[in-house]
């Protein structure tokens, strides 16, 4: 088994996922292993196909794997019920997408405090005021998110990513849609909260620039993940 630290916030101990196909049973991934540690910041990369969105799928308790156990700050997440793994997802875990996935309806405040409500925690306004002053939205608060620039978004959505401060943030090409300058901007921004609150962070990326950045990088590759050395 694996080396396992009391301050290991991510554990995979032979990890493997096949899916159903027609033309039979399809492995994406298999028998994937690796730890992170608290306030880590690591990028997956490889081919497209390869396995990394499913591998962020699977850690982020939006799919199960055919094999192998995935323990999130120390609870193996495949005992826990359906109402339970949405819980421990909205308390334990980040998440930001290159689509940013915030909700049209709603103002910059109420898509950052969308986890609280959903988790049914009570809104610290003040603390919800600084978050947003640290992305630097402070004069947009009650703006509509339809009106915001690409990049704006992005931050909300880290913003909504970290108000429970979570112990793992999963981030899926989340400078992808933005152009290079204003997604130096965003990553900076982001490398910056995770590292103030000691978060651990995984982002998929394509982008080498961005993967430089980070303290170790994963490689998945014929469905095994590698650590570059």
């Amino acid at each position: 088994m694996m080396k396992h630290t009391k301050d290991t916030i991510l554990r995979l101990h032979n990890v493997s996922k096949t899916f159903s196909s027609p033309k039979g049973d399809l492995t994406i991934l298999q028998n994937v292993s690796f730890a992170l540690t608290a306030g880590e910041k690591i990028a997956i990369i490889g081919p497209s196909g390869s396995g990394k969105s499913t591998l962020l799928s699977l850690i982020g308790l939006l799919d199960t794997p055919t094999e192998g156990v995935i323990e999130v700050a120390g609870r193996n997440i495949s005992t826990l019920s359906e109402n339970e793994q949405a819980q421990f997802r909205n308390e334990k875990i980040g998440f930001i997408f290159q689509s940013f996935e915030l909700i049209a309806p709603f103002t910059v405040t109420e898509n950052v405090t969308a986890p609280l409500n959903i988790g049914h925690v009570d809104v610290n306004t003040e603390e919800v005021r600084d978050l947003i002053a640290n992305i630097g939205l402070s004069g947009r608060s009650e703006a509509m998110t339809q009106t915001l620039s690409g990049g704006e978004k992005q931050r909300v959505a880290i913003a909504r990513a970290l108000i429970r401060k979570p112990a793992l943030i999963l981030a899926d090409e989340p400078t992808g849609s933005l152009d290079r300058a204003t997604g130096e901007r965003v990553l900076t921004m982001l490398l910056d909260s995770v590292q103030n609150s000691n978060t651990t962070l995984i982002i998929i990326t394509h982008d080498e620039s961005i993967a430089s950045r980070m303290d170790r990088v994963f490689e998945i590759k014929d469905k095994g993940i590698h650590e570059r050395s």
